[in-house]
């Protein structure tokens, strides 16, 4: 879990998944990808092309903002960071990658790498509700962190890092020591109701299809109330404004009431 700095022009000093947008360069030749192609990618998130690059995308994110790089060698195995000469070159590799002067792609070519995209699956994909003054379409992914790397923050988008049960960030969501927005807080549910990495991989590996769950928030006397499609009343609601804080309290409360995560 990252914390976005407190000045970020969305959900400012929120705790989140390393994450951003799909950028051009992203796009790259599948020959630089392990285990999965553009078509086989495409399929699975039902677009008609572009699939891959949401993968790689996923990795480069993960690399620039947690200095995880997911990916092989020459040699076929997991890149690993213990030499201190390998840590070090992979860390200015991350500053020229965060500041633009070298691509995903051109990274892994110089050093000779395969990124890891058989490693990364696709796990939930969720929209922003009607109503709200800025929306997104983010698709999530779950990977097995390398054994041989460690994450830590960039110190610029992001100001704070931990590793962390699942069930541990809910309780501190709850406690009100970490904000965390819905999304990323049902996420976290279903994750948490697994018993070990092991099994996580293995419930992405085993999921069909993916579906889009978009919320509604729906105001009452009691403040704003969050629905999920298969809630009885979701049909009907119509998405109300609301500002971040009254989303984040929104979202305590939905996850204090229980129930089981969506599938």
């Amino acid at each position: 879990m990252m914390q976005r700095h407190i000045r970020s022009d969305f959900v400012g000093g929120a705790y989140v998944f390393p994450g951003g947008a799909v950028d051009p360069d992203d796009t790259i030749d599948e020959s630089i990808c392990a285990g999965r192609t553009e078509a086989s990618a495409s399929a699975a998130l039902h677009l008609e092309h572009g699939g891959l690059a949401y993968w790689v995308a996923a990795i480069r994110e993960c690399f620039e903002e947690a200095g995880v790089l997911l990916a092989y060698t020459d040699a076929g195995t997991l890149l690993d960071f213990g030499d201190r000469n390998v840590a070090e070159r992979f860390r200015s590799l991350r500053r020229d990658l965060q500041a633009g002067k070298l691509s995903i792609s051109e990274l892994a070519r110089a050093e000779r790498l395969r990124l890891a995209t058989d490693r990364v699956h696709y796990w939930a994909r969720w929209i922003t509700p009607e109503g709200q003054p800025r929306r997104f379409d983010t698709r999530f992914f779950l990977a097995l962190a390398p054994p041989g790397q460690a994450a830590i923050h960039d110190g610029s988008e992001l100001t704070d890092s931990a590793w962390v049960t699942p069930r541990a960030a809910l309780e501190k969501a709850e406690r009100r020591e970490w904000t965390v927005i819905f999304p990323t807080l049902r996420n976290l549910m279903l994750v948490a109701s697994l018993p070990d990495t092991a099994a996580a991989e293995q419930a992405a590996l085993a999921r069909g299809e993916v579906l889009a769950v978009q919320p509604r928030l729906v105001r009452d006397s009691n403040g704003i109330r969050i629905l999920i499609p298969g809630d009885p009343d979701y049909d009907d609601a119509a998405s109300a404004e609301a500002s971040m804080s009254e989303v984040v309290e929104g979202s305590i409360e939905r996850i204090r009431g229980g129930g089981q995560p969506e599938e």
